[in-house]
């Protein structure tokens, strides 16, 4: 087997290489631009400036110019948006203690 000292790449390769690399390092970033935020989401560019105007999730915005986001966060804002199934709502119902964990599912 060679070692990869010994091989020679073209240009093309050792940029498609950098590319490839760079696409599977891209979820590790802890801060992502809008495209990115898009992406991750599933969501248009449009969609994602309308949430962030509403202050429905949470962005950084340095100097007043490029939004970011905190991946960490992101992902804590979808957790927290989880929305019951009915099977389990009526579980949480059917049980005889105390109902107050209603609260939660709704």
């Amino acid at each position: 087997m060679e070692n990869i000292q010994d091989i020679d790449f073209t240009k093309e390769q050792a940029q498609r290489i950098l590319e490839e690399w760079a696409e599977i390092l891209k979820p590790l970033k802890d801060f992502m631009t809008v495209d990115e935020i898009a992406e991750y989401l599933g969501l248009s560019k449009s969609t994602v400036y309308k949430i962030t105007s509403k202050r429905e999730i949470p962005f950084y915005n340095p100097g007043g110019k490029k939004i970011y986001f905190k991946r960490s966060e992101v992902d804590t804002w979808i957790e927290t948006s989880r929305i019951a199934p009915d099977s389990e709502i009526m579980e949480q119902y059917d049980q005889p203690t105390n109902n107050s964990n209603l609260k939660k599912l709704w």
